[in-house]
């Protein structure tokens, strides 16, 4: 741990707190008056359940169409341990562990609220995963996103039992083998907190959170990136026009059309000679294309962050007004929807950024065909620019939503389902694709830049060159490019970083 351990409470937490905490390696404690609820919620439930005149759906019921199946007191920690195994479902390849630790975060944030009727020690058990870095193998396959992130969090739920398997100090290890290094208990599940723990938007909900804070970075790297091809290309300014974001006052397109003012305040570009009239929509309408995508995170960020700090899962143990009610906060429509229009919008980056390749390498405007040293001989960027296209054509695909789509299970009780779950894998898909396609605009615009000598250049696109041509030399002779790719993506990776 390298920071203080922070304390985990129920007071509102930002996107951006999130994306520090994650960042900082810092370990996190619950705080006392969450520990004070949860075990004021649990006691409730206890009583309930002992007075044993009354069936709540999943606590002492059967669970989906198996709802009016009661239970006996006597078996309920059975019926909770049957409940994880059986939904530990999931198939497909494993999910980052950036995104099982934020799933971790956010499913101890949803239970702090004392709602949930688990005991202080699931939270406390949660919180020591995340401390000692112990990461369940999670797939990407298996929930539906609306009876909760069902097989997901039945993964990550075993691993709490010591059952299953995870990530731990670099390697895939059985969860009970790490507990026993580590001198860790598992956890003996009593009655609801299964449930609790399976019900939940929290593998939708770690998906667009990282989809978001990765976004964002993507958004600020397309300007950058979009700054030396308007240089390379020899582009006017005039779009950039503060007076056009003032007569259509969208703020993305304001925000935008300032970031690139900014990046090309001191470049004599506007000056430089061969102006064409006017310039390609891929250049001209960046404000209006680029806004758009900053309008689409900001409305996706306040879904989440609605989200972040909400109960999702099922029954919802009011303690306080008597009532323990089963209804669907663990449905993940909001997220769904998210995630899909979040998708399109980050393809959009992507779209645009492969006209503005495109146009880089057609041999028009006093640049080389293909930006080659030698055009015939040489192909240089040629190939690249297919690559770009594969990708962005792969993207159209993955916009497609998810959301529009469902499918009834558990014998007809759960008719309506999200597929956020799908929405939630398409879009961090589509993030990797993004960056990809940048990165190859990157590597196009620079040689581009570097042909273009008619007029100064920009201090902000200088300092950009020179860092990345620390990383991938200039093209003189063709090369193995597909490496130039891979540093490029890590050079835009690390670079870009803001939220």
């Amino acid at each position: 741990m390298s920071q203080q351990a922070q304390q985990l409470d129920t007071s509102f937490m930002s996107l951006k707190q999130v994306n520090q905490l994650i960042t900082s390696g810092a370990a996190i404690e619950i705080a006392e008056e969450v520990l004070e609820k949860t075990g004021a919620n649990r006691s409730y439930l206890d009583q309930k359940l002992s007075a044993g005149n009354q069936a709540f759906y999943g606590i002492n019921t059967g669970f989906g169409s198996l709802c009016n199946t009661v239970i006996p007191n006597e078996e309920l920690e059975e019926l909770q341990v049957n409940l994880v195994r059986s939904h530990a479902c999931g198939t497909g390849a494993l999910i980052d562990n950036d995104l099982v630790k934020l799933i971790l975060l956010l499913k101890i944030k949803s239970l702090s609220y004392g709602f949930s009727g688990v005991r202080p020690v699931v939270l406390q058990q949660l919180a020591a995963f995340y401390n000692h870095g112990i990461l369940p193998c999670i797939h990407e396959q298996g929930s539906l996103g609306a009876s909760g992130d069902l097989a997901p969090l039945a993964h990550l739920t075993m691993a709490l039992m010591g059952e299953g398997k995870a990530h731990w100090n670099h390697e895939v290890k059985s969860t009970s083998e790490v507990l026993a290094q580590l001198q860790m208990p598992s956890l003996s599940l009593k009655a609801k907190e299964g449930l609790a723990l399976l019900n939940g938007t929290q593998f939708m909900l770690g998906h667009l959170v990282h989809c978001l804070i990765e976004g964002y970075k993507l958004w600020q790297a397309a300007h950058h990136i979009a700054a030396l091809s308007l240089e390379g290309f020899n582009c006017r300014l005039t779009p950039f026009y503060p007076g056009l974001g003032e007569i259509r006052p969208h703020e993305g397109q304001q925000k935008s059309a300032e970031l690139i003012r900014k990046l090309l305040a001191d470049s004599a570009l506007a000056d430089a000679p061969n102006k064409a009239v006017q310039d390609p929509y891929s250049f001209r309408c960046i404000p209006q294309v680029h806004g758009a995508t900053y309008t689409t995170l900001k409305h996706c960020q306040g879904v989440a962050e609605t989200e972040m700090n909400a109960v999702t899962d099922n029954p919802i143990v009011f303690n306080e007004a008597d009532q323990i009610i089963s209804g669907g906060n663990f449905h993940g429509q909001e997220l769904a929807l998210a995630l899909d229009f979040l998708g399109i919008a980050l393809a959009e980056l992507g779209s645009i950024s492969e006209r503005r390749t495109y146009l880089l390498i057609s041999g028009s405007r006093g640049l080389n065909p293909y930006l080659s040293p030698r055009p015939g001989t040489r192909s240089g960027f040629m190939i690249p620019q297919y690559t770009a296209a594969s990708i962005v054509s792969q993207n159209k695909q993955l916009a497609t939503p998810a959301s529009v789509d469902s499918i009834p299970s558990s014998n007809g009780q759960e008719d309506h389902v999200s597929m956020g779950a799908n929405a939630a894998t398409k879009c961090k898909r589509i993030v990797d694709n993004v960056r990809t396609v940048l990165a190859i605009e990157l590597m196009t615009a620079a040689q581009a830049w570097e042909q273009r000598s008619e007029f100064d250049k920009a201090s902000q696109t200088s300092q950009l060159m020179a860092k990345y041509r620390k990383v991938v030399p200039s093209l003189d002779n063709d090369r193995f490019l597909s490496e130039d790719i891979t540093k490029t993506v890590a050079f835009v990776k690390q670079e870009f970083t803001a939220l």
